[in-house]
């Protein structure tokens, strides 16, 4: 199992990304084992809005539809105690200047059990999960 954050996405699908090689090589590999990935809303939220920024919201409205028509991802919603837990995140994580969206995942993640996030940020292991690549 993993945790699919935004930079994942985002260098995946644009080539003048300073992770694109990266990223398009981690996804052949997670797709050859088969691994069971997760994101969340907020995670497709960010994703989109700057999808929509960098390359026209025709382009990130394609690859919003290819999200949620995959079958290979499930996308976990929160729910107001997953909100408020984030907040504890949001506030011992302030001075790192952590996104709200990262504090959900955290706790979305330790809610399934997700040990390993596609990332490339180093957040996820200041909250104590493994980030690849």
């Amino acid at each position: 199992m993993i945790f699919i954050d935004t930079g994942a996405f985002i260098a995946r699908y644009l080539s003048n990304d300073q992770y694109h090689q990266q990223s398009v090589e981690f996804w052949t590999k997670i797709n050859k084992r088969k691994e069971t990935c997760f994101t969340s809303n907020f995670v497709l939220d960010e994703t989109f809005t700057l999808l929509g920024r960098r390359a026209g919201c025709e382009f990130a409205v394609q690859r919003a539809n290819n999200i949620y028509a995959s079958k290979a991802l499930t996308i976990l919603r929160p729910d107001q105690t997953d909100e408020l837990k984030a907040l504890n995140f949001f506030s011992k994580y302030a001075d790192h200047s952590i996104s709200f969206t990262d504090c959900i995942s955290f706790v979305l993640m330790k809610k399934e059990k997700i040990q390993k996030a596609f990332t490339f940020y180093s957040h996820f292991e200041w909250a104590g999960f493994k980030a690849y690549p």
